[in-house]
């Protein structure tokens, strides 16, 4: 890349103020507007439960073309591109009823969509093999839909149709690519408190102590095993970028750190801190609001934050500062993120049929006993939704309260959010937003598809649980195979990002050119990932 292009490419995501969070939240309304509609679709419709080429464009067209305008063309109204989606789904909820017929008639689910134990097969010992962890298909929706607008955001940053206050911040303030950052690592421990459970579930059923003697060992040799290939890509990505001489935001991460270290790094030291402090710290939520705070601390009251910012590049910690730094940051959103995963992904078992109602008696609204009363009892029926709602309202208290200009006379308080320091607004903000986020894709799945298979299924199972009503297909396979493929729609979205910005001059592309590249790109990821996804399930 000629150097002159590079640089100018360079200062295009450079010194960017970052948007409100406000509007933020405006622009990824969009992805559960267009669940809505989708789930509206298939409860009514059943247009998903037969998947070929036009379902797939449909599919498509809701749940990444919707996303794609709502960062470009829509950018400035998000709010009536949601009311566009959300409108034909109410007229189709109101208008028609799902069908019993319809119901038998949709596709059997396969056996990749039930849970399989891992490590262990039909002829080994039931001690030895994984437990069974209930699968969980509004997760499945909110991992497919971040990883879509990361997608996304990954090539469209790049190009004038989208909004620079939605490109990462230089140092201090929101955006939407910071918020997807942290996203994606809050998913990662999402996903990782599966394996966390079924440790337990193992160790259950044998002695304690030899167990958790090995499980150290055992638990840290796979964690660093699973880290290489994410060492490797962030080598291989730091060679290819040198030598091409492609653009670099140094600040971001540093001259040689890159998100892929990041990521590499995190398990191990999620395996280390979850052995030293899991007696001391026996909560997840509280560990990652302790290291955030520790780390905090050290920024705001002794010279790490000048010294991340603005030190001079002299040796190899000093030319990653920012990576190397921001790292327990993200280690803090990981741990939060496998704090909700240990709620949302564990197995429970809703009490017998009561009479007495969840609602307390008016009269007890004001009393102690009467407030108890009834979290103990929302706790008890439903407890993936009262632990994403306290999750989501503790979080954002604290941030509110944390940056709240109004406590600027007490040191601690009055902070900016920083991306880069990664910081614990930060930390709190990625935390708060996807725990709300999978609040809603937890009730628009309810909704929608608990009511219709709650007869059809047992009554061991929750909400959750009920994935598909006698085959009915209740997740977007797009957004599925988005999920099941993750790391390696990543990696393409990075290829595909760096071969277009060498070969096209995105800084001068019109809208329509470069709408029309960021829709190619977009369908080609979707192909991409859904062939993956046939093909793993065609095979033996």
């Amino acid at each position: 890349m000629p150097r002159s292009d590079k640089l100018l490419k360079e200062d295009f995501v450079s010194n960017l103020p970052g948007g409100s969070i406000s509007e933020i939240n405006y622009v990824t309304a969009v992805a559960p507007a267009a669940v809505v509609l989708w789930s509206a679709l298939q409860t009514r419709l059943r247009l998903f439960s037969s998947y070929g080429p036009d379902a797939f464009v449909l599919d498509f067209l809701l749940n990444c073309t919707a996303v794609l305008l709502a960062t470009t063309l829509y950018s400035s109204t998000p709010v009536l591109l949601s009311s566009l989606l959300l409108g034909p789904a109410v007229l189709l909820c109101v208008s028609l009823r799902p069908s019993r017929q319809q119901r038998r008639a949709a596709r059997k689910p396969s056996r990749r969509d039930e849970d399989t134990p891992s490590g262990g097969n039909a002829g080994s010992d039931p001690e030895e093999s994984s437990p069974r962890l209930p699968r969980r298909p509004f997760v499945t929706t909110y991992r497919g839909c971040m990883l879509v607008i990361t997608c996304i955001a990954i090539l469209a940053v790049d190009f004038n149709v989208f909004p620079r206050r939605f490109a990462k911040v230089e140092t201090w303030g929101t955006s939407l690519m910071d918020l997807g950052v942290g996203s994606f690592v809050f998913s990662a421990g999402l996903v990782a408190a599966g394996s966390v459970l079924k440790d337990q579930a193992r160790s259950a059923s044998r002695n304690p102590r030899a167990s958790s003697s090995r499980s150290l060992s055992r638990r840290l040799f796979e964690s660093l095993y699973r880290s290489l290939p994410l060492l490797g890509l962030g080598v291989v990505r730091v060679l290819t970028t040198k030598r091409l001489e492609y653009q670099e935001h140094v600040t971001e991460y540093g001259v040689h750190w890159n998100f892929f270290f990041t990521l590499a790094l995190l398990p191990p030291f999620v395996t280390l801190f979850q052995t030293v402090f899991s007696v001391l710290v026996p909560s997840y939520a509280l560990l990652s609001m302790l290291v955030g705070g520790i780390y905090n601390l050290g920024l705001e009251f002794t010279d790490l934050k000048k010294y991340v910012l603005s030190a001079p590049r002299e040796n190899i910690l000093s030319m990653n500062r920012e990576g190397i730094f921001s790292f327990w940051g993200y280690l803090s959103v990981f741990l939060a993120g496998q704090s909700a995963g240990m709620t949302v992904l564990a197995p429970w078992s809703p009490p017998p049929p009561s009479r007495a109602p969840l609602a307390t008696p008016p009269a007890s609204y004001g009393s102690y006993a009467g407030v108890k009363k009834f979290v103990r009892n929302l706790i008890r029926r439903d407890p993936i939704s009262a632990n994403l709602i306290v999750g989501a309202v503790t979080y954002a208290s604290l941030f509110h309260l944390i940056t709240s200009s109004s406590s600027s006379s007490v040191a601690f308080l009055s902070l900016t959010t920083s991306r880069r320091l990664a910081n614990l607004p930060y930390v709190l903000w990625v935390c708060a937003f996807n725990n709300a986020q999978l609040l809603v894709f937890y009730h628009i799945h309810r909704f929608f598809f608990f009511s219709e298979s709650r007869s059809a299924s047992s009554a061991a199972k929750s909400p959750g649980d009920h994935d598909r009503s006698e085959g009915l297909v209740t997740v977007s396979p797009l957004l599925e195979a988005f999920n099941r493929n993750g790391l390696v729609v990543f990696i393409l979205a990075n290829l595909l990002t760096g071969l277009i910005n060498l070969f096209v001059d995105t800084l001068n592309t019109s809208t329509l050119s470069a709408m029309s590249i960021l829709v190619s790109y977009t369908a080609c990821l979707s192909a991409v990932v859904v062939g993956l996804d046939i093909y793993s399930r065609r095979a033996p």
